[in-house]
């Protein structure tokens, strides 16, 4: 590793060559949306979720696979895929319905994992169980992609996420206990959220050893309960070195075995007020990797907890 633990060498390590995440979307909804524990989502949330490189839900499984293999497989020469579940709650359908889609994925020619986006609130132990099932019996991994987006409670209240950081807990605890992955979603730059936040953090997904993280910086997504906020003027939004200099708090109190997804998300800018400062997500990525080389420091190097004891790292306490 060199500054931080890569998604693609990770991937590459795990399946002998490049593999790539196939984005799937399913016909579901979340509990944030529909009464359950809420009725307008996430403040930061738009009508079609994060699923702005989505085929259409009314595809089925397979055929959205061969879509996106048609553009992957002749470019890369691909023979090895990760089926992504994107978009809102996945595990959030009748059981039957999950299944039937997860076995669809996982038996598709050249699968080696499948990756599921859901909420902490929302992980049950018998869709668990279908998971570790379908696992073993395709020999697959799968990984349970988990929203967080803050360790911050009050940050979490302001957003409208509809559960708090014990679910989150909760919910890695259960998913290892069936030998699934773990991945952690965040925000670093929440308008209520500090570098501290960020340590926090950090130090959460490395006590509780997840095994993957995905960091996005926040976009305004319009027509949004936060849209309307930025609009009035309601929000202060850092800017792109202060974004620069928390992710690499984070990585740096961050446990180097965990894999990081990415540093920075992407949203198209006709669907956005605000996105990455205008600035292309591969400069910001490669900024932080610059910045981190300049300062000879890499993901881990403040961590405290290491080979499952904590070390405390003075060096970096005031950090």
């Amino acid at each position: 590793m060199s500054t931080y633990n890569t998604f693609s060498e990770y991937l590459k390590n795990r399946y002998g060559e490049k593999t790539y995440k196939l984005p799937i979307a399913l016909p579901v909804s979340c509990p944030n949306r529909d009464g359950n524990c809420g009725v307008n989502g996430c403040t930061f949330c738009g009508e079609i979720g994060a699923g702005y490189e989505n085929l259409p839900a009314t595809m089925t499984v397979s055929e959205q696979m061969a879509a996106n293999k048609a553009h992957i497989v002749p470019k890369y020469k691909a023979t090895k895929f990760i089926p992504y579940f994107q978009n809102f709650t996945n595990t959030y359908m009748p059981l039957n319905h999950f299944s039937s889609f997860l076995e669809e994925a996982a038996k598709a020619a050249g699968v080696v994992a499948v990756y599921i986006a859901t909420r902490p609130d929302c992980v049950r132990e018998d869709y668990l169980q279908v998971m570790q099932e379908t696992a073993r019996k395709y020999n697959i991994d799968i990984c349970v992609e988990l929203g967080l987006q803050t360790v911050n409670y009050h940050t979490l209240d302001k957003i409208n996420r509809g559960h708090g950081l014990a679910e989150f807990i909760d919910a890695v605890l259960r998913v290892k206990k069936y030998g699934l992955q773990t991945c952690a979603h965040l925000i670093l730059n929440l308008p209520w959220d500090t570098d501290r936040d960020a340590i926090e953090a950090a130090h959460i997904m490395s006590a509780l050893q997840v095994e993957q993280v995905k960091l996005h910086a926040l976009y305004i997504v319009k027509g949004t309960v936060m849209a309307n906020q930025y609009e009035a003027g309601e929000l202060t939004m850092i800017g792109r070195d202060e974004y620069q200099k928390r992710v690499i708090i984070f990585l740096r109190h961050l446990s180097p075995d965990i894999v990081l997804q990415r540093l920075i998300g992407r949203a198209p800018a006709e669907n956005t007020l605000f996105s990455n400062w205008s600035t292309g997500w591969f400069k910001i990525r490669d900024g932080i990797i610059k910045q981190m080389e300049e300062q000879g420091v890499r993901q881990g190097d403040c961590c405290d907890y290491l080979n499952g004891a904590s070390l405390r790292n003075f060096s970096c306490v005031h950090i």
